[in-house]
């Protein structure tokens, strides 16, 4: 189920909401895809609708629902996109904030990283097309990141599949 910016929120679960949030193009709608299986197409083009796309996610009556957000850059919002983000962050208060970020250029999306924690967000990140951060030569290291941050930090592939259980776990948690 998808809703515009300008709508109600829809319960779709029952155990709070997980919001799925980072920059545009760092691979949010990919990871909601590969968590639900459906299929989420949030797009970030100028005179576009913005949309949230909704899923229920878990099992035996905790299922909480998985929200993909647009792009957002920072928690100011500068653009129709980001300010629907923040109002979902702000009205919705989810239980989880995973910050999906591009793992080959994760120092764009450590400004982000850092406005959530100090916002006191329960923060979570996946570090995302880490099989492509490879590829390039660099080696995502999620442990040192989650040390240093104080945040579980996941590398995955939502393509391959690679660590798309331990990110569902961090969620969990």
């Amino acid at each position: 189920m998808s809703e515009s910016c300008h709508g109600s929120p829809t319960a779709v679960g029952t155990a709070g909401v997980i919001a799925l949030v980072g920059r545009p193009n760092a691979g949010k709608s990919a990871l909601f895809n590969a968590l639900t299986g459906r299929y989420a197409v949030v797009s970030n083009y100028p005179g576009t609708t913005v949309e949230v796309a909704r899923a229920a996610w878990g099992a035996n009556g905790a299922a909480r629902t998985i929200v993909d957000t647009p792009g957002m850059h920072g928690l100011a919002p500068t653009t129709e996109e980001e300010r629907a983000a923040r109002i979902l962050l702000e009205t919705e208060r989810p239980v989880k904030v995973v910050l999906v970020a591009d793992a080959a250029r994760l120092e764009a999306h450590l400004p982000l990283a850092f406005e959530l924690i100090e916002a006191g967000m329960p923060v979570a990140i996946a570090l995302t097309m880490a099989d492509e951060a490879r590829a390039a030569g660099l080696v995502p290291d999620a442990p040192a990141l989650a040390g240093a941050l104080g945040v579980p930090a996941v590398a995955c592939s939502s393509v391959t599949g690679e660590g798309l259980a331990e990110v569902a776990a961090m969620v969990r948690e």
